[in-house]
């Protein structure tokens, strides 16, 4: 069993950054692909973000360019750097392990929920225009 924690959300005004953690109880991340989601309470779980076991990544593209998805396998923490943040960023974010990233070349494609078993809570970010 996998536990997973985020921190790092909050409020910030448009344009600002946030940079949200997610801790694991396991080696989980140096092992299987990661991912960011979020979701809000008019859409279903939106992927976000996803880093394969060998580094490659993928980002949605609402967010791509804006956010970067970094992992310190060491310390078993994910991380996502959120820069130039708009107000339809405005989310609970979720970290996932132990999935599948569906990768092509040196890209992969934004992940997807049903490819993930073990996630967290949730960090809530809002942001104000």
């Amino acid at each position: 069993q996998v536990q997973l924690v985020e921190s790092g959300g909050g409020s910030v005004q448009a344009g600002g950054s946030l940079r949200l953690s997610c801790a694991a109880s396991t080696d989980t991340f140096s092992r299987y692909a990661v991912a960011w989601f979020r979701r809000t309470p008019e859409k279903s779980r939106e992927g976000v973000a996803v880093m394969n076991s060998d580094g490659r990544t993928g980002y949605a593209k609402s967010v791509k360019g804006r956010f970067t998805i970094s992992k310190d396998n060491a310390q078993n923490i994910l991380y996502l750097q959120m820069n130039s943040l708009k107000p339809e960023d405005t989310a609970m974010y979720y970290c996932a392990s132990e999935g599948i990233a569906d990768c092509y070349g040196a890209d992969c494609d934004p992940p997807r929920p049903s490819e993930f078993v073990y996630w967290g809570r949730g960090t809530q970010v809002t942001v104000s225009s």
